[in-house]
């Protein structure tokens, strides 16, 4: 096996050339969220969730362009915690996840250039939903951790 050691600028370049290439850009993250965005507060399990967490959407899609920048583009332009801000939500279950990504999903397939922009969305979309999932819920059929004996 060979192994090529980079700079964390060249794997940054490497990352959005290969973006490029596909016909991902800022534009079209921009465009992705708006759409996606509009599609969570129309939808029957998602809307009532945001709506009751979002205030503002002229501020909070600007963060969201900025994670997926990060995401698809590894632009390192979104500094938030996620966790810490999806853990703070009421309401949400685990189902809500595979609701997300199905959405998220047919977003994609309505403004993606190709089923390979599709797919490296979605690689990534599955895993930051298995994190947060992760981090929300633990385990599944995981039994709880038995307190700690004092000694």
């Amino acid at each position: 096996m060979t192994f090529r050691v980079r700079s964390a600028d060249q794997r940054r370049a490497e990352i959005q050339a290969r973006a490029a290439a596909m016909g991902i850009d800022e534009a079209f993250i921009s465009r992705l969220v708006e759409t996606f965005y509009g599609h969570v507060r129309e939808d029957e399990t998602l809307g009532p969730i945001f709506a009751g967490q979002v205030e503002d959407w002229d501020e909070h899609l600007p963060k969201m362009k900025d994670f997926w920048s990060s995401v698809a583009l590894n632009s390192g332009r979104y500094a938030g915690k996620p966790v810490p801000a999806h853990r703070k939500l009421g309401g949400v279950s685990a189902a809500d996840f595979t609701v997300w990504l199905s959405l998220f999903e047919r977003t994609l397939e309505e403004l993606a250039p190709s089923p390979e922009v599709v797919s490296y969305f979605m690689e990534r979309a599955d895993r930051i939903a298995k994190s947060l999932q992760l981090a929300m819920f633990g385990l599944p059929n995981l039994p709880p951790a038995k307190p700690a004996e004092n000694f």
